[in-house]
């Protein structure tokens, strides 16, 4: 009996571990879209946060994770060392073309990567 208890015991410790390492990686930054207006001037920044967008991000042709902006345009996502693609939600109409396209997560840190939408306003 107490060999089962120490095998439990060893699994659970293995098991903390691997989310452990999974989570100790990922993304972080601040999606924006512009230009908002046609023309720009110092009053009227051509930027804004791209709040309540999703970004989805692919690997071997599979979504693997989803994160969502906040109101000031934020994101962050758990996710193990790799290279991804990313796209924005399907439901998304808030711009043209997302901006990078690929991002790499490395092992054991978060990494800040920040993304753009054009919104093709000219």
């Amino acid at each position: 009996m107490r060999w089962f208890l120490t095998a439990c015991a060893a699994a659970v410790v293995l098991a903390g571990s691997a989310a452990a390492r999974t989570s100790s990686s990922g993304l972080w930054g601040v999606v924006m879209r512009g230009p908002i207006t046609p023309v720009c001037t110092a009053e009227e920044p051509c930027s804004a946060p791209a709040k309540g967008v999703t970004l989805v991000f692919w690997r071997n042709g599979q979504p693997v994770g989803r994160a969502t902006t906040n109101a000031d345009g934020r994101y962050r996502l758990a996710l193990g060392p790799g290279v991804y693609s990313v796209h924005m939600g399907t439901a998304q109409s808030i711009g043209r073309r997302l901006e990078p396209t690929r991002a790499q997560v490395v092992s054991g840190r978060y990494k800040r990567l920040d993304f753009s939408i054009d919104t093709g306003i000219r």
